[in-house]
């Protein structure tokens, strides 16, 4: 084969082992239903510098406002343990991002945070916040570059099939921000936060898994709302 034919096949799979990467925002197949509409989402890069889709209602202030009404994060839709993910990890995501937590405390630190619109002070504006955990997954790494050689794109695919192959773990948070005073909406962010990587397709997920990465999305948060 001339080396012309070598190199043009080597880009064409280089193409489509590329193309089947791991996207780094959640795809319309993933929404969840959570929120009341997904229009008008951009993505955008967090200030942490992680991917995300976002809305902003043109003209939002922060500092407009002195109270958040936020519980804690849902579970949607009902969770559904299974080998992989349990009821535990999935209350343990849950307790480590919503009340008591660092999401809750990062708000408390510009707003006074309370758990009903009955409880917001009298005079004060308020946000409403909807947050929930939409999904938990495991989903194999997409191809690296140096895996674009024939041969080990071949070993590549033995291992995803055998179950071997590395694999990132997923958590998809759905959220938005309501004007209580309107009913509108004033920020509405869709975001797909990985966790540390599995050995296989074997190995449980754990809330272990995504703690430093929820870390850096409370991170996010507080620069967002400064």
């Amino acid at each position: 084969m001339k080396l012309s034919s070598k190199l043009f096949i080597s880009v064409a799979v280089s193409g489509l082992l590329l193309a089947g990467c791991t996207s780094k925002v959640a795809t319309k197949e993933q929404y969840s239903g959570f929120l009341p509409n997904y229009n008008n989402l951009q993505e955008t890069t967090s200030p942490g510098g992680q991917k995300v889709l976002r809305w902003v209602a043109p003209g939002f202030d922060p500092h407009a406002y002195d109270a958040v009404v936020f519980n804690k994060l849902e579970l949607y839709p009902a969770p559904k343990p299974n080998e992989r993910v349990s009821q535990e990890t999935l209350q343990e995501l849950q307790a480590f991002t919503s009340a008591g937590t660092k999401n809750k405390n990062v708000l408390a630190q510009k707003y006074r945070v309370v758990n009903s619109l009955e409880a917001v002070p009298a005079g004060s504006r308020a946000l409403v916040m909807h947050a929930a955990i939409t999904g938990v997954s495991a989903a194999n790494e997409g191809m690296r570059w140096y895996e674009v050689v024939p041969i080990a794109a071949a070993v590549g695919a033995t291992q995803v099939a055998t179950g071997h192959r590395t694999q990132d773990t997923e958590l998809f948070i759905e959220a938005d921000f309501v004007d209580a005073a309107t009913g509108a909406p004033v920020v509405k962010v869709v975001r797909k936060v990985f966790g540390e990587s599995l050995r296989n397709s074997s190995q449980p997920v754990t809330a272990n898994d995504f703690k430093a990465a929820i870390t850096g999305l409370t991170n996010d948060l507080q620069a967002f709302i400064k």
